[in-house]
């Protein structure tokens, strides 16, 4: 989609509707936490906001003031510090896996692929994403709609911002398109709420994402992540399609069986970008059901998770795997996403 130009005019603080985005959405954080009452929020550092209001001045032509007054109304939030230092990610895969493959979100998501199945098919036939893929990651992101997040978006920002130094450039870029976003779709900065990393809406989109990777399904003439189920659907969608899913393509098949294990962990170690010529992964002497290796001459990646304590099982992924993770770079959260769908598909 093609990058907005951006006026000279005020930063205005009042806005509502939406156009979209997705990061990393995501996105790598999937559980929005919410804020701690008994943890009390802290002032932002003058200093610093008053340099990034000013960066921002420059970069976009906004007043400094109205910028500066804006973040001034941000407060730093200890219990987003605490979450993003244990996110569900770190957890095993045989923790990690029972947050989402579980009756009541399954349940869930067969009632939401039922209620927007128009939707979802025709969504579908222009991004080439299957149904059961966007129902899973709007699943595993809020729970279909039901739990966008409880944390101010700006305080959020503003917290990882000034007061996270592993990945303070990332979140002052973020607060960057989040002062661009509220702008472009009128929203008011000081009441959207969404996860404790900022993302926000059905689908979770950080706000870069928000602006770059929104589309209008609905036809209403914005794109409305925060309300519109529709134009969520369309916009995660879009996000995979852009991030180079392939249409009819696999995801993933499980190894029933392998004979190289120390190969394997060596093979794991790389990663989900597919990278695995047949060759190697046959050299591993894996067992697998079907035997989908030789359907295609492209790379794979091998995955390992652990089951339970002290047992492992592996998979191989193919690019559509890997194009999950975009939406969230955890392997663990890509997976929870593949067989949520799986488990969908077949209900």
């Amino acid at each position: 989609m093609m990058q907005q130009e951006y006026s000279s005019k005020p930063l205005p603080i009042r806005f509502f509707t939406a156009l979209s985005v997705l990061l990393p959405c995501f996105v790598f954080f999937s559980l929005p936490a919410h804020a701690d009452p008994d943890q009390s929020p802290d002032v932002l550092p003058a200093k610093q906001i008053e340099s990034f209001s000013m960066d921002i001045a420059k970069k976009h032509g906004r007043s400094q003031k109205e910028v500066y007054d804006l973040l001034k109304q941000a407060q730093i939030q200890p219990s987003i510090l605490s979450a993003i230092a244990r996110p569900a990610e770190k957890k095993p895969w045989h923790e990690y896996r029972k947050l989402f493959l579980n009756h009541a979100r399954i349940k869930g998501g067969v009632k939401f692929m039922a209620q927007h199945k128009q939707t979802l098919d025709r969504t579908e036939s222009i991004y080439g994403v299957p149904p059961e893929i966007i129902t899973a990651i709007i699943g595993v992101e809020t729970r279909y709609g039901k739990n966008k997040g409880g944390y101010r978006t700006i305080d959020a920002l503003a917290t990882l911002a000034f007061a996270y130094p592993p990945r303070s450039s990332f979140f002052k870029r973020e607060l960057e398109n989040f002062l661009l976003l509220v702008e472009e779709q009128n929203f008011d900065a000081l009441q959207l709420k969404g996860s404790y990393a900022g993302a926000m809406g059905i689908p979770q989109f950080m706000p870069s994402s928000y602006r770059h990777y929104g589309v209008d399904l609905d036809g209403d003439g914005v794109s409305a992540l925060i309300d519109s189920t529709e134009d969520a659907i369309g916009s995660v969608a879009y996000y995979l399609q852009r991030h180079g899913w392939k249409r009819g393509a696999p995801v993933a098949w499980k190894i029933n069986q392998i004979g190289d294990a120390a190969q394997a962990a060596i093979y794991a170690e790389q990663g989900s970008k597919p990278s695995l010529t047949f060759e190697q992964i046959q050299a591993l002497k894996i067992d697998i059901s079907p035997n989908v290796l030789g359907e295609t001459t492209d790379p794979w990646a091998l995955l390992q998770l652990e089951k339970a304590p002290d047992s492992l099982e592996y998979w191989i992924g193919h690019d559509n795997f890997y194009v999950i993770t975009r939406y969230n770079h955890s392997i663990l959260y890509a997976m929870a996403v593949f067989q949520l769908a799986e488990s969908l598909k077949g209900s």
